[in-house]
């Protein structure tokens, strides 16, 4: 039957293993926003603030993240393909070295060993263990496409397909580096070479990690749970080639005011500009798909997460470009203001959708009904208030630190001190705290009902479960 062709067995495990690490990722930042109110709570070397940083942000992305999208990927590659897997055995090969990884990459960070770039903090050893790992998935989901049965490919391919090969670019070079010893390299690159090189890299990882593979998620799921076909297929490829296109050449927004050259800087803003288009267009074909379905928002679970999920992308789209504007940059660069734009994404955004695609997945692949409907509207409420709660109170929190920082008496000299402005800034820190502490129990909400629907959920019949 066509549903026993389908390897569902590595969604699960896939499946199981991201949400560890959500926790795992959630649970740190939970911690390291306690820290930064009661410094206390770096109690030891290896669990202070800055190497439990850079583990929340790894955990996040990339054990949350994109152990997410390899289970979604390869649940959907086979149902828009209309064949299996092209190799079970390199899947799930994939599985205990992606985890293998992951272990490799905390115990790395714990202990102190860290290149110093944002989002490739991980050193020359893991990172070969990364690259192994991406070429082993991509060789399976590209040749998967290749003997698809489906002449036709749908959106969600070739988000799928940019991911692929936007990652691998990426990430090789800007991990080129010469090793020094066995957990120690310097980078290939030197100076302002090698900013613009990292946040190259650190700004597209944005676009090719935490960008394109949500929007192939939100193109399939969306008809998916709602029932009816997504608007237009014809603005999903013209929001895609325009996206690529333009994403490449931002990164340098993020040195605005540095020495790299003024034109790249000004490229760098104008592109980020520009880039307001082609996001919005996603987000237009999503809320056009909803034209006489809106009652769904009040209706079906799913609906909401994917709806408030674009909605969120949307809204990062118009700070995002508005944070690359020179003048803007100068006021709140360095501020809360930016981890509040982050989160926005990283909590809203991204786990939103992933949050409805695995309500939607975990049903399907153990022919179970959801346990509970009512506990994921509990886990929407939770996660949607403690990510608005962490975002608005950073926003806040940096436009006061930016307007102290800015402040000058009439002589010139600066109005506040660096440490009044830390000063001020701790009441917004414990918001923040307690914003992560609501954000955990809707995880915990949202755990709690898969684990329920698997054990004691109601079976849907096979003939039945054979159809979705």
């Amino acid at each position: 039957m066509e549903k026993a062709e389908y390897n569902y067995d590595i969604v699960r495990s896939f499946v199981n293993w991201s949400i560890l690490w959500g926790l795992v990722a959630v649970l740190v930042g939970v911690l390291i926003a306690f820290q930064l109110v009661n410094p206390d709570l770096n109690f030891a070397p290896f669990l202070t603030y800055g190497r439990l940083r850079p583990l929340h942000t790894n955990a996040g992305i990339f054990g949350w993240g994109i152990g997410t999208f390899f289970a979604l990927f390869y649940y959907m590659v086979q149902r828009l393909c209309r064949r299996p897997l092209w190799s079970d055995g390199l899947a799930k090969f994939q599985l205990w070295f992606f985890n293998a990884t992951i272990i490799a990459a905390a115990v790395t960070l714990l202990l102190g060993y860290n290149s110093s770039k944002e989002y490739h903090e991980l050193e020359w050893p893991v990172d070969i263990m990364v690259v192994i790992l991406w070429v082993i998935f991509s060789v399976n989901i590209t040749m998967t496409i290749v003997k698809r049965k489906e002449e036709p490919m749908y959106i969600s391919l070739w988000y799928m397909l940019a991911t692929l090969v936007g990652v691998a670019v990426l990430y090789l070079v800007n991990a080129a580096a010469v090793p020094v010893s066995l957990f120690k390299s310097y980078s290939a690159f030197a100076g302002t070479n090698d900013a613009n090189v990292q946040w190259w890299f650190g700004h597209n990882a944005v676009a090719m990690v935490l960008t394109t593979p949500p929007l192939a998620v939100f193109y399939y799921f969306l008809p998916k749970s709602t029932g009816v076909p997504i608007y237009s297929h014809r603005l999903s490829i013209i929001a895609f080639w325009s996206l690529i296109f333009m994403y490449l050449w931002t990164g340098a927004h993020h040195l605005l005011w540095t020495p790299v050259p003024d034109w790249i800087q000004t490229l760098a803003m104008a592109f980020s500009v520009m880039l307001i288009a082609p996001s919005w267009g996603s987000v237009f074909n999503g809320y056009l798909s909803m034209k006489g379905q809106w009652h769904q928002m009040r209706d079906n679970y799913l609906v909401k997460f994917l709806i408030l999920g674009i909605t969120f992308y949307g809204l990062q789209t118009l700070q995002g470009p508005s944070q690359a504007v020179r003048s803007f940059s100068a006021f709140i660069h360095y501020s809360e203001w930016v981890p509040g734009h982050v989160h926005m994404g990283a909590m809203g955004w991204v786990s939103l959708v992933l949050f409805a695609a695995i309500y939607y997945l975990v049903p399907k692949i153990y022919d179970r009904k959801l346990y509970s409907i009512g506990l994921a509207n509990l886990h929407f409420w939770l996660v949607l208030i403690g990510q608005l709660i962490n975002s608005l109170s950073m926003w806040v929190a940096g436009l006061q630190q930016a307007s102290m920082w800015h402040s000058l008496n009439p002589d010139g000299s600066l109005s506040y001190t660096f440490m009044e402005t830390l000063a001020e800034i701790y009441p917004y820190w414990f918001v923040r705290a307690l914003s992560g502490i609501i954000y955990l129990a809707g995880v915990v909400v949202f755990i709690y009902n898969l684990n329920m629907t698997v054990r004691r959920g109601k079976e849907v019949p096979v003939a039945a479960a054979q159809t979705t």
